[in-house]
């Protein structure tokens, strides 16, 4: 097991960043959890690095530097916590790397081309998380299993990008790719100005179709994993198309709205899920049904208002994401 004193310092990183993600991981068996809540500090560590480097306590190169001498790696928790986490379960050091890469994009390209562009940016920030998660959340990942999970954080960042448009216009960058913009009437010039209309609208529904096609292709096959990895893998998955509901509650506009799910939908989210798990038990292939933790999960849920944040380098200029920083707090996602 993971030394105490490690596992709590990669766990108050997760609740602190992360309310929603670490409500729905927390419920994990041992080890699993903790290897989840050291994976999501790493990536945290490499999100600020890109984001916020004034705050971080590495810069990417310097993370990329110690990563590849993790061995005998020092001076930060995160790198004894490391070492346990790819002793103990079959993960390389490739997502890794792949991730540093993407979080690099971020740093010299503003504007995407194409939706295959696109597509590869989402892989390197998002679907590599889910190459991380994989060999720690199922106990035989095979090709198909692997590929859904790279498929499901690509939607996640579908998403993030949708959501973020506004933030990242305001920053001077498009992740909309201009392919996409044509192909539904809608101009850079209009995106600069950052109107919402019926050509944007059909921007954001493709997108949002898009999205949730990656979450099913996402979600195939959970009935394979343990009962409690398959919890946390559909609310997290029900956290993000929550926020996909939000941005068209809001008419699309991404521009001056940030999409938010209130306190009361956070907690409807959780009961779904609970009872989707409970029925899929009865299903002809027969999932297992979440432990009492994810039941008691629904209990403390209603004595918590803790704001949902989402996974770091998840969301465009970020890698995951985090809504951790509103400057308009009553916008901010709350699930």
């Amino acid at each position: 097991m993971l030394e105490a004193r490690l596992a709590a310092e990669c766990e108050a990183v997760m609740k602190q960043s992360s309310a929603s993600f670490y409500e729905a991981f927390r419920l994990l068996s041992s080890p699993r959890k903790e290897a989840v809540f050291v994976i999501y500090t790493f990536c945290r560590m490499i999100d600020d690095s890109v984001d916020e480097p004034e705050i971080a306590f590495y810069t990417l190169e310097e993370l990329e530097e110690r990563f590849e001498t993790l061995e005998t790696a020092e001076g930060h928790f995160i790198w004894p916590a490391l070492r346990w986490l790819l002793a103990s379960f079959p993960l390389g050091k490739e997502p890794f790397r792949t991730q540093m890469g993407g979080q690099r994009m971020d740093r010299v390209r503003t504007r995407y081309r194409t939706m295959e562009e696109l597509e590869d940016y989402c892989y390197r920030v998002a679907g590599s998380v889910g190459e991380m998660l994989l060999p720690v959340l199922h106990e035989q990942p095979d090709v198909k299993i692997t590929e859904a999970g790279t498929w499901l954080g690509k939607g996640m960042q579908i998403v993030n990008i949708l959501r973020d448009v506004g933030e990242d216009q305001q920053l001077g960058r498009r992740y909309l790719p201009l392919e996409l913009l044509e192909r539904c009437g809608y101009s850079v010039e209009e995106f600069r100005d950052g109107r919402v209309n019926e050509a944007f609208r059909l921007v954001a529904a493709e997108l949002s179709a898009l999205a949730r096609e990656w979450f099913k292709r996402g979600l195939q096959g959970l009935h394979t994993y343990p009962a409690d990895s398959a919890f946390s893998i559909r609310l997290a998955a029900a956290y993000y198309a929550a926020i996909l509901d939000a941005v068209h509650a809001n008419g699309c506009d991404v521009f001056t709205k940030r999409a938010f799910v209130d306190d009361e939908g956070r907690k409807s989210l959780l009961r779904s899920v609970l009872l989707e798990m409970a029925a899929a038990e009865r299903a002809p292939h027969g999932g297992e049904k979440p432990s009492i933790r994810a039941e008691m999960a629904l209990h403390e849920s209603e004595k918590s208002g803790g704001r949902a944040e989402v996974w770091p380098g998840l969301r465009p200029g970020h890698g995951l994401s985090d809504e951790s920083r509103p400057e308009e707090p009553p916008q901010r996602l709350a699930l």
